[in-house]
């Protein structure tokens, strides 16, 4: 049926700063399956991190015309390079994990997603048909989206779960969601950034010997989830690198001293 209200201007411009990204994905018919979800909804831009078999004649049959999508697909190593330029990330998840984080339905997510789009560029982020996303993935999200299925029969095909988050978001475009890009005096931090000064902060930690010989994994994710709930912008990371070069810089000098 084609008589579904067509997006307006304003969000088909919101629609390019959304992009669907499946991880690890093993069967190539679901990658066809997902970029005929995301057409159908007025979306275009998929990235594949180290999907099984791609391209493949599974994926174009399933893709059921879908073909501008999966040749503009674009197919990375890992999630950090499929991530790295975005300001907010969201991980689809059927369970819960034993990384703290908020979780919302889809059209929760949805509203999200568009509200965070106004300010940079936004992933929706889709795991392993088998086993999803792992838990050093998903501690890259902001937030989790899961789909309230069933839960005696909670399994949702890949495909099918990118087209109900896909729908909503749809939905959300039609009704006028988040019409205009903000403007803001310093540009949200990109994901590559924030992982950088969680790499600064582990190990400045390490320098100042804070764990104490006990393992640093609890603290840097608990430390993890404070500061990405904040959502730094560029300004605020400049600060929190300068106070971590200062720490390093007064730990060497404690440690030469006390090597004379």
């Amino acid at each position: 049926m084609n008589d579904a209200p067509q997006t307006s201007a304003a969000s088909v411009i919101q629609t390019c700063g959304i992009r669907f990204v499946l991880v690890r994905t093993s069967h190539p018919g679901n990658i066809g399956g997902a970029a005929r979800a995301i057409r159908t909804m007025g979306f275009s831009r998929l990235s594949l991190v180290a999907p099984h078999a791609f391209p493949h004649a599974d994926a174009t049959a399933l893709a059921a015309g879908a073909d501008d999508v999966l040749a503009n697909a674009r197919v990375v190593a890992d999630l950090p390079a499929a991530i790295a330029d975005c300001r907010f990330v969201l991980g689809a998840t059927a369970r819960r994990r034993d990384v703290p984080m908020d979780e919302l339905d889809p059209r929760a997510a949805a509203a999200r997603v568009l509200e965070e789009a106004r300010e940079g560029e936004v992933a929706i982020v889709f795991g392993n048909e088998r086993i999803g996303l792992e838990n050093d993935e998903i501690k890259r999200c902001h937030a989790a989206i899961t789909i309230p299925s069933d839960p005696g029969f909670p399994s949702l095909n890949l495909a099918q779960a990118v087209q109900v988050v896909a729908y909503e978001l749809r939905m959300a475009l039609l009704a006028g969601a988040s019409p205009l890009p903000a403007v803001k005096d310093d540009p949200p931090a990109t994901s590559a950034e924030v992982e950088a000064f969680f790499e600064h902060l582990a190990r400045t930690l390490d320098a100042i010997d804070f764990h104490k010989g006990r393992s640093p994994r609890t603290v840097l994710l608990r430390l993890r989830r404070m500061y990405l709930r904040a959502r730094l912008d560029q300004r605020e990371l400049r600060v929190l690198h300068g106070i971590l070069t200062d720490t390093d810089r007064i730990a060497r000098l404690r440690n030469d001293q006390r090597s004379d």
